[in-house]
């Protein structure tokens, strides 16, 4: 059967004048530049001696934002090419590659964070300055305010030929194993260590390293309440007492962690008396009845081993079919999952919470960490990190580099120009290229102007429109 109708008359061609896809970069690219990042980072590229026709940084900044449009390989910079009227000449591959070696080399990592962190700087105080304010995370329905939330996770990116540094992994894969450390406020990835594919999933080295300079990109007037939260895989003693040291009189410095069970766990396990159990929290703050928590730090025989001031809070579920398979002898006999969440959370709780001190709220707390899956590793994945561009370690470190600017640049357009509209102000990458960043326009010339015209048409014009004339009205740094 032939289908008739939509296709009646319909002829296509190539001889389009002046038009423009993918529009959004513009409103990437403004965001990057009222930031004052493309400035900083042309400064940290700078090369003594040299003076290449593309600046670096703005190179830099550009492949950043065809990251966040999309690309996944060095060659789709050509995206820009399309977009030069407006942008201004486009780097070629060969350029971009040249661009991330540099910006990969390790005297140049360090002049990138201190570039990326200034930047931050500004745009976190513009985002304070929105009527949406800065915003902080809510949990179980009570807003965290003043606290700056850290989540450490680590990730794999598969290799489907050899590169250098490429390994297997403990997924029976092969490729790399990033460490990185997110915001969970504005859902940036402050920072990021790329490690071949055998590194360890709990090395303290690799952790102290990352929250290091996670904690120099934030702003230093937001490092006096910064809570930071790991999974059981990262876990560890030293790391435990590493971010027990980080506190002072200055600094507050709280965190939740996974607890990897052992006998002596379940054993503590078995003496909680029935009445000890509460019932769960959901995210939202209603009532989980089919869910229990308990907490079992008076119990735990292997607190002796672990520095004072620690909490252990224990939760258990009914298992699913996938994690039947899985449990152990006692899981088996009681038909319950536990999980245990480590926390120097007081018994006081977070000043200014109501309620935090309770165990279903510190639960509640450690398992919204798995949002780094999502609105974290998910994003950084979205973000140009399903795969990595080069045979070259370096010029990989690059591209991460390139791949975490492109997370800011959604961020600060995101929190920026979107502030008065709360579902792209939340919204994922897919949704932003899908609504606004991918959107069709036309180049006019006239009267030694240029007009970008969006169609009026276009079910989130007005929302492009708001984000471009906010993000132009922001102050530049000083």
């Amino acid at each position: 059967m032939k289908h008739k109708g939509w296709d009646h008359a319909l002829k296509v061609t190539a001889d389009g004048k002046g038009l423009v896809g993918h529009a959004g970069a513009v409103l990437l690219r403004k965001a990057a530049d009222q930031a004052g990042l493309t400035g900083q980072l042309s400064a940290a590229l700078r090369k003594k001696g040299t003076s290449p026709l593309l600046d670096r940084g703005v190179v830099l900044a550009s492949m950043a934002a065809a990251i966040a449009l999309g690309a996944t390989s060095m060659s789709d910079i050509a995206l820009l090419a399309h977009l030069a009227p407006v942008l201004g000449a486009a780097p070629s591959g060969p350029t971009v590659r040249r661009a991330l070696d540099l910006a990969g080399s390790p005297a140049v990592l360090d002049r990138i964070a201190r570039a990326r962190a200034k930047a931050r700087a500004h745009a976190w105080k513009l985002i304070e300055e929105t009527p949406a304010g800065f915003p902080w995370l809510a949990v179980a329905g009570k807003t965290l305010t003043g606290w700056v939330v850290l989540d450490m996770d680590a990730t794999l990116i598969t290799a489907h030929s050899d590169k250098e540094g490429a390994a297997p992994t403990w997924k029976k894969g092969y490729g790399f194993h990033p460490l990185g450390a997110w915001c969970r406020n504005t859902r940036e990835c402050l920072a990021m260590l790329l490690r071949p594919g055998n590194a360890g999933s709990n090395t303290f080295t690799d952790h102290k390293e990352v929250l290091a300079a996670a904690l120099l990109q934030v702003p230093a007037r937001l490092r006096r309440k910064v809570m930071v939260r790991v999974d059981g895989a990262g876990a560890s003693h030293d790391l435990i007492g590493h971010l027990l040291s980080m506190a002072s009189p200055r600094r507050k410095v709280l965190f939740t962690c996974g607890w990897i069970i052992t006998e002596a766990d379940e054993d503590a396990i078995r003496l909680l008396p029935a009445g000890a159990w509460a019932p769960g929290i959901a995210q939202d703050g209603s009532v989980e009845e089919d869910k229990a928590v308990a907490e079992v730090t008076h119990l735990m025989s292997r607190a002796e081993n672990w520095p004072d001031g620690l909490r252990w809070i224990v939760r258990r579920v009914k298992p699913s079919r996938r994690q039947v398979r899985n449990l152990t002898a006692y899981e088996k006999k009681t038909g319950w999952r536990y999980s245990i969440t480590c926390t120097n959370i007081p018994d006081a709780g977070i000043a200014g919470v109501p309620g935090s001190h309770h165990p279903q709220y510190i639960d509640v707390l450690h398992r919204e960490h798995a949002c780094v899956e999502t609105a974290g590793v998910r994003t950084a994945k979205a973000m140009g990190l399903r795969a990595l561009p080069s045979k070259a370690w370096q010029v990989n470190t690059g591209w991460v580099i390139a791949a975490n600017i492109a997370a800011d640049l959604a961020a600060w357009t995101r929190l920026l120009g979107h502030c008065d509209d709360k579902e792209l102000r939340d919204a994922d990458p897919d949704t932003l290229r899908y609504r606004i960043w991918h959107i069709p326009a036309r180049l006019a010339r006239h009267a030694r102007q240029r007009t970008l015209a969006i169609s009026p048409d276009w079910p989130w014009t007005q929302a492009f429109l708001n984000c471009w004339h906010r993000l132009s009205a922001l102050p530049a740094p000083t």
